[in-house]
C-alpha cells in the first residue's frame, strides 16, 4: 500500500504536473495541501480523478486539502468528514473500515501563531481520541514544524524562525506520542539530507538546503509494515516535494 501527501502550492497551477504524477506513481491514498482553490475551481482533467473516490476542500486562493482514495484498493467505500476543529479548510479525514486516513495543512503561524498551537493542541486530541477508540491513523500533510535540527539543513538553522520554535516542537512531539510514529524519520534515522520543503531562492533546492515540514505519522500497527517513504525532491514546481510511504 502507497500512502503520498504533497502539498502543491496551487492545484491549478501543477494540475498536469500533478495528473503525470499520480498516474506514474499510483498511490492508493493521496493527501494534498495548500490547494488555493474551491472545488468549482478544480480543473475538470483532475476533478474527479480516475480510479479514486476524490475530496476536495478548499477556498479560492488559501490554503486547502484534497483526499483521493483508490477505489480498488480498499473492498468499502471511504467516508469523508471533517473534524470538528476544521477551519481555513485545513483538514479532510477518510474512515475505511478501522483506518483513518487524514490530509492535514497546519497554519504557518507567521501572521497568527496562537492559531497555529491552537490547531496543532486540537489535532493531538483528535489523535488520542481515535487511539483511545482503537482505530488506526494515518495522519499525512505539512505540518510547518521541523520536527528537530536535523531537520533543518545547517544553513537553514534559525532558532527564533517559526517552524523551528521548542515549543512547536514540543507541541508536535506529544501530538507523535498519541500513538503514531513519524514513518520517514523511523526508516531514516540519521539520514541529515532528508527534506521536504525549500526556500524558492538561490537555487536551495536543487542544493537540498531544505527543512523537513511534510510528514507521513502512522499508528504503530501500521508504521511496523512500512519500508520506505522518500521525499522526491525532482518532482514539481511547488515549493514542496511529495512523500510517499510504502507499507507491506
Amino acid at each position: 500500500m502507497k500512502i503520498a501527501t504533497w502539498n502543491v502550492n496551487g492545484i491549478r497551477a501543477r494540475h498536469e504536473q500533478f495528473r503525470d504524477w499520480a498516474a506514474a506513481e499510483q498511490p492508493d491514498v493521496i493527501c494534498l495541501q495548500e490547494l488555493k482553490a474551491k472545488p468549482d475551481q478544480i480543473p475538470e482533467s483532475i476533478c474527479n480523478l480516475e480510479g479514486y473516490s476524490c475530496y476536495w476542500h478548499g477556498a479560492a486562493a488559501y490554503s486547502g486539502v484534497g483526499l483521493h482514495v483508490r477505489r480498488q484498493s480498499f473492498a468499502a467505500e471511504p467516508q469523508f468528514s471533517h473534524p470538528h476543529f476544521d477551519h481555513e479548510t485545513r483538514i479532510v479525514q477518510a474512515r475505511i473500515g478501522d483506518t483513518v486516513f487524514a490530509s492535514v495543512y497546519v497554519p504557518n503561524g507567521g501572521k497568527d501563531f496562537a492559531a497555529k498551537i491552537a490547531f496543532i493542541e486540537a489535532l493531538t486530541g483528535y489523535a488520542a481520541d481515535l487511539h483511545k477508540q482503537g482505530l488506526n491513523l494515518v495522519l499525512c500533510g505539512d505540518m510547518n514544524v521541523a520536527r528537530s535540527e536535523m531537520d533543518v539543513h545547517p544553513k537553514e538553522r534559525k532558532p527564533t524562525a517559526i517552524g523551528q520554535l521548542p515549543e512547536e516542537r514540543t507541541l508536535f512531539e506529544r501530538l507523535i506520542a498519541q500513538g503514531l510514529v513519524d514513518v520517514g524519520r523511523k526508516l531514516y534515522p540519521d539520514d541529515e539530507n532528508y527534506f521536504t520543503w525549500w526556500a524558492p531562492w538561490r537555487n536551495l533546492r536543487q542544493r537540498n538546503i531544505g527543512w523537513r515540514l511534510d510528514y507521513v505519522l502512522a499508528s504503530r500497527s501500521l508504521a511496523e509494515r512500512a519500508v520506505s517513504c522518500p521525499s522526491y525532491r525532482e518532482i514539481g514546481t511547488s515549493d514542496h516535494a511529495p512523500v510517499v510511504a510504502t507499507f507491506e
